[in-house]
């Protein structure tokens, strides 16, 4: 694998940096695989738009908003004037800390006059963080009293001086040049150590600097402009000038990078970025006039890819910065805000693990997940999952299993994708359907069904997997459901094992069937029979479940489903009907339950489409209520709920 780039210059510029040798290896245990947006909002109400946002993605491309795109600092906290702009964030050459700075301007409120300065910011964890605020006029009132703008500050690291050194781009009341100044911070990144100084005047002035360091070569990017002989603006875009010190001097090239320099489109707020595992880099801009967001790509910093290109996101960012960022810290910041995308959650390396903490229904709201299944190991519920790939579905597109586990039904594990429909050589839908595991003498069986391909059967030796194909063919085909025409008929199994250590497997659509299972799990032991008694209205999704001795058969009925049961003192019946448990699920046309008993409570398992805003029939999510009986044994309704099984616990 070719390492990043970036990657490798932090370890680099660590070794010749004071350190510590748990930092050192901080870094090399905490690969980057994806980016953290730092943004200010340009929707929504007006005075709430200029403050701190944070938006995360994988790719760098498909980028969602924490905390429902709500700041995650109110400006008031942290400005002098009560809104922030242009944030820029930056990890630290250590990997120990993170550092950010923004334009003190409340725009909406107070016009666009004058700022005073800009605020800072550390933090350890991208969760807390200390601020100051530099108002530069009061601060340095001999050469600075007189200043109009403070913008868009950025910070880099010096190699050189070993200091971050913070930039920004200043106009004097009196005085239309737009130059940069800059300034070291202080050890604790709460002020300057000196006055600014000048760092870079541009011949005709230039706004919203971003520096770049590549082979020994600073490229600081802005937004620069071209004038005639009268000193009047005729073009302007982003530009860029280069020096080997962050002292200068600094040569322009007066070339404009961006697409839209020969059009009347305007862009600023140029930032760069270098993806994680590529020589590419991300020259992103902000089409303010047209509330658009797009970028252009570069391996040189010199030439750019001529077409621009869109980001897909859920929020509106104006000017801002980006970070790559590791899975620890992805999951960390979903865990405060909430809203970053699975793929940064999911584990993939097989030693890794998720721990989550759900406080409602549903339960899981990182993945789309369905179809449940749950089995109880000692002092640990272990449920198995379907997954709807995407939000918004307008069909089923399901290609593996997930599976989680728990000790007190709120604090969660996810562990890596155990099973996909692809392990199964012979399942040509490409559906991973519904699905059911159970242990059998210090295995684990996991029956799962493939549409029209039919059941199959994996097993491994631990319940989090992997699972591997056990027959190499199917256990269970459209054959074998002698009753049906149509194409799904062979899907839904759910296998249970009696007291006297009998399997059973039960599955269908439209159709019920059911048959014993050898002793070896993998093989039907005689013939598949049918099941069917008055009131028996079955759709899919069959659970056997055994309580005091009676045997009770829950299954989806009618279409939009519903949940309803059966009981019997046989597990072949007869067995009599007994009504609907479940109503239908929220915004979902399918359900599908798993009953268990874990810790001396019963609970209910099934799906629903309640995942807002991209939940639905094909994009499902896992909830949990409790489950009662009635003195005779019956089951009492179950009623769904948002806080699920996080209340008070009822006395069975």
């Amino acid at each position: 694998m070719k390492m990043n780039r970036y990657f490798i210059l932090l370890v680099v510029l660590a070794s010749i940096i004071p350190k510590t040798s748990s930092a050192q290896k901080k870094v090399q245990e905490a690969p980057l695989e994806g980016y953290l947006f730092a943004y200010f909002e340009g929707s929504g109400k007006l005075l709430e738009q200029e403050q701190l946002r944070f938006a995360v993605s994988k790719d760098a491309v498909n980028w969602y908003a924490l905390n429902d795109n709500k700041p995650i600092i109110p400006s008031s906290q942290i400005s002098q004037t009560g809104g922030i702009r242009d944030p820029h964030i930056l990890r630290s050459i250590d990997n120990n800390s993170f550092y950010m700075v923004a334009t003190d301007m409340y725009v909406a409120k107070n016009g666009w006059g004058s700022n005073p300065g800009i605020t800072m910011l550390k933090s350890t964890d991208l969760i807390s963080w200390q601020h100051s605020i530099i108002d530069l006029a009061k601060a340095y009132p001999k050469n600075f009293g007189n200043v109009k703008w403070v913008w868009a500050p950025q910070t880099i690291y010096d190699i050189r001086a070993k200091k971050y050194l913070v930039y920004f781009t200043v106009q004097f009341h009196g005085d239309h040049k737009l130059d940069f100044y800059s300034a070291y911070a202080n050890k604790d990144f709460t002020g300057f150590e000196q006055e600014p100084k000048l760092m870079f005047s541009a011949k005709y002035g230039a706004i919203d600097g971003d520096l770049i360091f590549k082979d020994g070569i600073y490229h600081l990017f802005y937004k620069g402009n071209t004038k005639d002989s009268k000193g009047k603006e005729f073009k302007n875009g982003i530009q860029k000038a280069t020096s080997k010190s962050l002292q200068g001097p600094w040569t322009e090239d007066f070339k404009y990078l961006d697409a839209y320099s020969d059009t009347s489109v305007v862009v600023e707020g140029s930032s760069l970025f270098k993806l994680n595992h590529n020589d590419e880099y991300i020259l992103m801009y902000d089409l303010y006039a047209n509330g658009r967001y797009e970028f252009q790509r570069s391996t040189d910093l010199s030439t750019f890819t001529k077409k621009p290109e869109s980001f897909t996101k859920n929020f509106n960012p104006r000017h801002g910065s980006v970070i790559s960022i590791s899975k620890i810290e992805a999951r960390r910041l979903h865990a405060k805000w909430g809203g970053v995308t699975s793929a940064l959650l999911q584990p993939t390396a097989s030693a890794d693990s998720y721990q989550f903490t759900s406080k409602g229904n549903p339960i899981i709201k990182h993945h789309y997940t369905a179809d449940p299944a749950a089995m109880v190991k000692g002092d640990t519920l272990w449920l198995y999952a379907g997954h709807d790939f995407a939000g918004g579905q307008k069909n089923y597109k399901m290609k593996d299993w997930l599976v989680y586990s728990t000790t007190d039904m709120q604090n969660w594990t996810e562990y890596t994708v155990p099973l996909k429909i692809s392990d199964f050589s012979w399942a040509k839908s490409g559906d991973a359907f519904a699905a059911h595991v159970v242990e059998r003498n210090g295995k684990y069986y996991w029956y799962v069904s493939t549409n029209w391909s039919g059941i199959g059967v994996a097993v491994s030796d631990h319940p989090k997997g992997p699972f591997r194909d056990a027959l190499g063919k199917p256990m269970l085909t459209n054959k074998d459901c002698f009753a049906s025409t149509h194409s799904w008929a062979c899907i839904d199994p759910a296998v249970f094992i009696d007291d006297d250590q009998q399997a059973w497997i039960f599955w269908g659509n439209k159709q019920c069937y059911y048959a014993k299972l050898k002793a070896n799990m993998v093989e039907i032991d005689g013939e598949v029979k049918q099941l069917d008694f008055e009131g028996f209205n079955f759709t899919e999704a069959p659970w056997v479940h055994k309580y005091n001795g009676k045997y009770y058969l829950t299954y989806a009925t009618e279409f939009p489903e519903k949940i309803a049961y059966a009981m019997a003192d046989r597990i072949e019946g007869p067995y009599q009907y007994k009504g609907i448990l479940n109503e239908i699920a929220g915004n979902s046309n399918t359900n599908h339950q798993a009953i268990v008993q874990f810790k001396d409570k019963w609970y209910f398992i099934y799906h629903n489409g309640g995942i807002n805003n991209d939940g639905g029939s094909y994009s499902r999510s896992i909830c949990i209520d409790h489950l009662s009986y009635n003195p005779d044994g019956t089951i009492k309704r179950v009623v769904m709920t948002t806080e699920g099984v996080f209340d008070k616990l009822p006395k069975q």
